[in-house]
Formats: C-alpha cells, structure tokens, sequence
C-alpha cells in the first residue's frame, strides 16, 4: 500500500518540469528565454523584484504592482527592429496591443511598449535596447491612480508665473 502512494508523488516529481517550461514559453518569461536564444545572452534576473514589486505597490498605494525585470548587460548584437517587435507581440500573445514602437536612426536604439486591459488595471511590457543593455520591464498600473500622480506636476502656464511675480 505504502509503495502506491508514490506512484503519484513520482508522476508529479516528472511532470513539474515539464510543466514550468511549458510555462516560460510565453509572456514576460517566453520574451526574456527569446531574446536569450535569439542573441546569445543571458539576462540578469533583479534580485528580490518580488519584495520590490509589493514596496512599489505599498508605496504607489496600489497605482504599481506586478513588477518583474530582466537586463542584458553587455548587449552588443545588432537589433533588426522589426524582427524583435514580431518576437515580443508572437511570445506575449493575443491581448497585448502595441503603444510605442521608436527606433533611432541608425537603428541602434530600440523601444517597444505595449498595453494589456486587466480589468480595471492595465499591464504595461516596455523592452528598451540603448547603449549595449537591453532592459524588459513588465509591470501592472492601475490608470486613475497614474493619471492622479501626473496630474500633481502638471503647471498651468499663466499661473506659474504669476505665483512667482507675487513672491517677489
């Protein structure tokens, strides 16, 4: 009786891996294991960006959250722009829509960000290749809160200056 109970404890030990690779390949994993194989780097994960993810959330009272970073330090490969902006929208998948997508001239610096609906929320996933590091950064935003943040830094122009020539 004893030796059935690890029957399933070892088709569960087999199946995990099997499993967490199915998983990566898609998303911010499936892009970071992309971009590996496709130039040949390794991407340094963020120590803790757990911990960091729920300060962020702490600190931005819920405007921040999910966070997950990778970087590629050292990334001398040449970037062919439209062929990373195809791998990130193929490995993130159906419900990510392309926002900003800027190349430098000569084709050295590369920017992807894209937006996903999460209900009252929106995923954000910004790839940015500039001076040989390549940074891929996913995170969640809640809009109002963003939008309430910015707008504490907005100035109106005649206001501004007024308030100046008052102090005077």
């Amino acid at each position: 009786m004893r030796r059935l109970v690890w029957i399933p404890v070892g088709i569960l030990a087999l199946a995990a891996p099997v499993i967490v690779l199915a998983g990566s390949g898609s998303g911010f994993d499936g892009v970071v294991n992309s971009i590996e194989s496709r130039y040949h780097v390794h991407a340094t994960r963020i120590p803790f960006v757990g911990l960091i993810s729920l300060v962020a959330h702490k600190a931005t009272h819920g405007g921040v959250s999910a966070v997950h970073i990778a970087e590629f330090d050292n990334f001398s490969a040449q970037v062919d722009g439209d062929e990373l902006n195809s791998m990130v929208q193929q490995k993130l998948g159906d419900g990510w829509s392309p926002m900003i997508r800027e190349t430098s001239r000569k084709g050295k610096e590369q920017t992807l960000i894209f937006a996903h609906p999460e209900g009252d929320r929106m995923g954000l996933f910004i790839v940015d290749c500039e001076d040989h590091e390549l940074d891929v950064v996913q995170v969640s935003v809640d809009p109002a809160h963003l939008n309430e943040s910015i707008g504490k830094y907005e100035h109106n122009g005649g206001d501004h200056g007024a308030e100046s020539s008052e102090s005077e």
